[in-house]
């Protein structure tokens, strides 16, 4: 997710130990949701939706008691259940904290079916307002933890099903949701029914529907995957036109990481809260991010990386949302690196660090960090423009062919499951047969970066490098590389920085006119100036 077209966010000396992090949603490893079909009434009347939820779970040892996250009536919003059924007979069940509270009625059965009928006025979640057009609109806005507004669900990326819904709605309605259409029906009544599949399994947070009136047209085929662009009939020729370059990035990140998951990619103008939503196979893009002038492609890349990262191979812990936040952002820079050139990396990386450095004087803090428990304080400069720096050392310090090489593993390791930080780890030590575990904790478990302070002399055919970091916290170990410039040519150099004072020589063929400090932007630091 994303929260502007320009891929900004808007938004202690102790080492934290490397272990993994639990947010404080209460799991239930026990038993894993393995379909939903949420069959959903739509009106014009009023904001009231109709809902019928059937979830089919597997219980992992035995039958045991478990949770739906669905929030209550409580004034004008929330939602009321009417009924709950434990295959064809009533559940034992009670509904309180905004949870649906299920126990089985048998302790026996690996798999079951349970049916929820409710009805209500979502607050939030499903969005029902107009678009900038003033037409009438729906449309599914999850992330992190809002599904629970219009879906009982999990509402956890920990559990991720396939899914189905059946959408009712007024026929003037076009709807585009998760999944491939397979039912297209009036119902002579007025209505419309519309059903869409996801054969892939998809945490609640990506889960979405769009009813509106949609100018729709397929502007690629990928690998036999169907690439569309769902935008409003007042801006239908300058939405395609933006939304078209989706098929060269998805084909870009099939070539270089593995298959595409998901049904469809649908690319949708919506009412969204972010610059754009992830949604698995359907993503929204913010309303004014079609302009015809074809600004949105960085955009574009970042939500369709996320279909790997985030979507596909889903963080387990709200605190590593990192592998799917910070991956999204440098595989973006990736692809416009492959499009634009390496000047164009150095540009984006270069803009992100100075934001790190803004973000840090306000808010020292590590990219994993175990103190967050509320998933929508997870978001920062941290979780993007840091995580994507830290894959961008990870690849200059493997290089290119081991750095896509152990991505490869990675997603073909964790492709529609779930990973922690230290997953990722264990791929890129497995490709790379190197051993990482100080790289990644001081990167991701340790807040900060390197200040530097540092001068040079010439003398006796040496450079002479003195360099000091100035943070008082933590002594990171990085390389450096170093450009010596004579007659405007650049030779490059590495450094390798170990401690907090360095007096280091590269030896060099006369004076040079300049010593630049990463010219080509591999390393997180920050410049605190001369000697």
């Amino acid at each position: 997710m994303h929260k502007s077209i320009t891929l900004c966010i808007l938004l202690c000396f102790s080492v934290v130990c490397f272990v993994s992090a639990q947010d404080i949603y209460q799991k239930n490893e026990g038993v894993d949701v393995q379909h939903y079909v949420f069959a959903l009434e739509l009106n014009d009347e009023n904001n009231q939706i109709k809902g019928e939820a059937q979830v089919t779970v597997l219980f992992k040892e035995k039958a045991v008691p478990f949770a739906l996250d669905l929030i209550q009536k409580l004034g004008e919003f929330g939602m009321e259940v009417t009924e709950v059924l434990d295959g064809d007979s009533k559940a034992n069940y009670s509904y309180a904290n905004n949870k649906i509270n299920i126990v089985p009625n048998t302790s026996t059965d690996s798999i079951q079916t349970y049916t929820i009928k409710y009805q209500g006025v979502p607050e939030r979640g499903l969005v029902i307002d107009t678009t900038k057009y003033g037409k009438r609109s729906f449309f599914g806005d999850n992330w992190p933890n809002l599904g629970r507004h219009w879906l009982p669900s999990v509402d956890h990326p920990y559990d991720k099903a396939s899914l189905e819904f059946r959408i009712t709605a007024p026929e003037h309605y076009d709807v585009v949701a998760t999944g491939k259409k397979v039912e297209e029906s009036n119902l002579e009544n007025g209505y419309k029914l519309t059903i869409y599949k996801e054969p892939a399994p998809v945490a609640i947070k990506v889960v979405t529907i769009g009813v509106t009136e949609f100018a729709s047209r397929v502007v690629d085929y990928v690998d036999d995957i169907e690439v569309s662009a769902w935008v409003y009939p007042q801006n239908r020729l300058e939405g395609f036109g933006d939304y078209e370059v989706a098929g060269n990035v998805l084909e870009y990140f099939i070539d270089h990481i593995g298959p595409y998951s998901y049904a469809k990619l649908a690319n949708m103008q919506a009412k969204t809260q972010w610059g754009g939503l992830e949604n698995a196979g359907t993503i929204a893009y913010f309303e004014n991010s079609v302009t015809g002038n074809k600004t949105v492609e960085p955009l574009i890349a970042h939500e369709i990386a996320h279909q790997w990262f985030g979507n596909s191979a889903t963080e387990k812990s709200w605190n590593h949302v990192w592998v799917s936040e910070g991956f999204a952002t440098y595989f973006s820079i990736l692809y416009l690196e492959s499009v634009y050139g390496d000047e164009r990396r150095k540009e984006d990386l270069a803009t992100d660090k100075q934001q790190i450095f803004d973000y840090y004087r306000k808010n020292p803090a590590p990219i994993v960090d175990l103190s967050i428990k509320d998933p929508m304080k997870v978001l920062s400069t941290n979780s993007y423009q840091k995580g994507g720096w830290v894959l961008n050392m990870l690849r200059h310090k493997l290089g290119d062919g081991v750095f896509w090489e152990g991505i490869r593993h990675y997603y073909a390791t964790y492709q529609n499951g779930n990973v922690l930080s230290e997953d990722f780890q264990k791929s890129m030590e497995e490709a790379s047969g190197q051993d990482l575990e100080s790289f990644f904790k001081q990167w991701l478990y340790v807040k900060g970066h390197p200040q530097i302070k540092w001068g040079w002399t010439y003398l006796n055919g040496k450079v002479k490098i003195k360099l000091e970091q100035q943070q008082d916290h933590h002594v990171f170990q990085f390389p450096l590389e170093i450009g010596l410039v004579k007659d405007g040519k650049m030779t490059i150099k590495t450094l390798d920085i170990k401690n907090q004072k360095e007096n280091l020589e590269v030896e060099f063929d006369g004076q040079p006119e300049s010593v630049v400090l990463d010219p080509n932007e591999w390393t997180l630091f920050e410049d605190m100036g001369k000697f």
